[in-house]
């Protein structure tokens, strides 16, 4: 079993307990700020709200049981055959001149090694943590088990058609080009090779 800590109130704006896709995406912030920002953006009522979030280090938390949905996606039949898992992940970064850091896209500064690969106009990217990895695995793998999710994972980020009949683990990236989540980090050979051996 692994080990999920609940958090937070939050409730789904309706339920659904045939699941069909686990969607990986990232906060595009730190771990702190991301759920503060769930708590308090539109006094408490925000409605995007992952069913999972998975810190860098590792910690599972869950916001929302497997059968509800938020308004994650504008699309209402995707927020109701998906479980949401977000990722601790600053996302696209890009260097500040002169300077010896990075910053992403509402200004946290990121010291750290960066993946650089030139994706959808974006360069540098936050890393993934092995452990975070190695977490994600752990849990896709209890929701194979739990839900109807099949357990395959569709192996890259780019965009592509008929998106909703996909089965499986997908990114938010697979839906659309406008999202840049999970970004070319993310080592889609690792998670593949651990969800086949876990």
């Amino acid at each position: 079993m692994v080990d999920i800590q609940k958090y937070g109130k939050f409730k789904g704006t309706g339920k659904q307990k045939k699941k069909h896709q686990i969607i990986l995406t990232h906060t595009s912030r730190n771990i702190n700020d991301y759920l503060q920002s769930l708590k308090y953006r539109y006094n408490g009522e925000y409605d995007k709200i992952p069913h999972y979030v998975v810190t860098r280090e590792g910690a599972i938390l869950q916001l929302l049981t497997n059968p509800e949905y938020s308004n994650y996606f504008s699309d209402p039949s995707i927020n109701q055959g998906s479980i949401i898992i977000c990722l601790e992940n600053l996302g696209w970064i890009q260097k500040e001149p002169l300077k010896d850091y990075y910053v992403n896209w509402i200004g946290d500064i990121y010291k750290g090694v960066v993946f650089e690969r030139k994706w959808r106009d974006y360069y540098f990217w936050q890393p993934y943590t092995e452990k975070q990895l190695e977490m994600t695995v752990q849990l896709c793998t209890q929701l194979f088990q739990e839900t109807s999710v099949k357990s395959q994972v569709i192996g890259h980020n780019t965009k592509i058609s008929d998106f909703q009949r996909q089965g499986g683990v997908v990114t938010r990236s697979n839906y659309d080009v406008d999202f840049t989540d999970v970004s070319p980090a993310f080592s889609f050979e690792e998670f593949i090779k651990q969800i086949e051996n876990g």
